[in-house]
């Protein structure tokens, strides 16, 4: 059994491989700690624009493609719980427009999931400038 069986990574719709899983569920780990938190079980869902899609629209009425959906499933204070959805086709698409590579978006992606969880916002400019200095400092886990 993985050293960090709470956090799993699963795929939909796409063919995908990532690299270093356990790695990445470490660094996971390290910044949810840094921040508080204890994580329970979060699922990285990796998928297709299409398939985040179809989820933006039937569960919060949005028709129109994102990077990452994440669902808080906490019952506890302290205790993280999610289901955390990437297209990676917009991962890579961003990664060409931000001019960084794609495992370094999609870290910074997978990052900014958890951050969600742990309550920072992103709806607002100093929400979003805050979102990304926590980014930035956790991506060199």
């Amino acid at each position: 059994m993985p050293v960090h069986s709470s956090i799993l990574f699963h795929k939909e719709d796409i063919r995908f491989r990532l690299n270093q899983a356990e790695k990445l569920k470490a660094a996971l780990v390290k910044i949810s700690r840094k921040e508080g938190f204890k994580i329970k079980g979060i699922n990285y869902v990796f998928c297709s624009d299409a398939y985040l899609k179809k989820i933006n629209k039937e569960y919060l009425n949005h028709n129109y493609f994102t990077d990452i959906i994440t669902f808080d499933n906490s019952e506890e204070k302290g205790i993280l719980e999610a289901d955390i959805f990437i297209s990676i086709e917009r991962v890579k698409e961003n990664a060409l427009l931000f001019k960084t590579s794609f495992p370094s978006e999609l870290k910074r992606v997978m990052i900014h999931g958890l951050l969600h969880l742990c309550g920072y916002g992103d709806k607002t400019i100093p929400q979003q400038k805050e979102m990304r200095k926590k980014e930035d400092s956790y991506l060199s886990l």
